[in-house]
């Protein structure tokens, strides 16, 4: 430092003692607005906004504010969210009208407002998907379109478990689905009337040994909801 600025510095530092001014430094704001990108809370926003806009784009309307307080369905939508390769498979059983298709949509719900790093969800009933997947239903490559989709989509939802007679196209067509998920550990939630006794005479035992080993299994209880309206 030249003595020049030695000077000039020292004058300063006079002024600022005799005026008794503060010159501590004060916190730097580095860090983005809330409100503007690279601040987590804009990210986790539009995470939440993208996976909802999905959610909402394959769900009925009926379900579309679904929500879930069931503990077992809350704890298994957040292991979800937080990590879907760790995170089991879940089947919702039960009578009819017990909650189970408002339980399921609620679950997935709740995943998509935790604002997951990635969110794709697919839906369907058991006799929809059937019906999507017979031969004659669509061109060979629209079903098989179809299909891969369901195998391979991150989180599916396969409501009415056992609604549909059984067949020996049926089982094939459910191993495929339950197969490739149990062997990639993609989370599937599946309901279902009969209870989970019921799968190896329902499905037959290959597939039955599958969902069992891949999914935690929550009874539901209740009266039909839908008659108490």
């Amino acid at each position: 430092m030249s003595t020049r600025d030695a000077d000039l510095l020292h004058r300063l530092r006079h002024i600022i003692d005799q005026k008794g001014l503060d010159t501590t430094p004060g916190p730097v704001e580095d860090d983005p607005h809330p409100d503007l990108p690279g601040h987590p809370e804009f990210h986790h926003r539009q995470r939440v906004n993208s996976a909802l806009s999905r959610f909402e784009t394959t769900t009925p309307p009926r379900y579309l504010t679904a929500s879930t307080e069931h503990p077992q369905v809350c704890d298994w939508a957040d292991r979800v969210a937080a990590d879907p390769t760790q995170a089991p498979s879940l089947m919702l059983w039960g009578g009819t009208g017990t909650g189970k298709t408002h339980a399921a949509y609620g679950a997935v719900r709740r995943i998509a407002l935790k604002g997951p790093a990635r969110f794709a969800f697919v839906a369907t009933t058991f006799p929809d998907l059937y019906a999507a997947l017979r031969p004659g239903a669509a061109t060979d490559e629209e079903r098989e379109r179809h299909l891969r989709r369901v195998l391979n989509v991150p989180l599916l939802l396969l409501d009415d478990l056992g609604t549909t007679k059984s067949s020996a196209w049926t089982e094939e067509v459910t191993y495929r689905i339950v197969n490739q998920r149990y062997n990639r550990m993609l989370p599937t939630l599946i309901t279902s009337n009969p209870p989970p006794a019921a799968l190896p005479e329902l499905l037959g035992d290959r597939i039955a040994s599958r969902l069992i080993e891949m999914t935690t299994r929550v009874e539901m209880n209740g009266q039909d909801r839908r008659l108490r309206r």
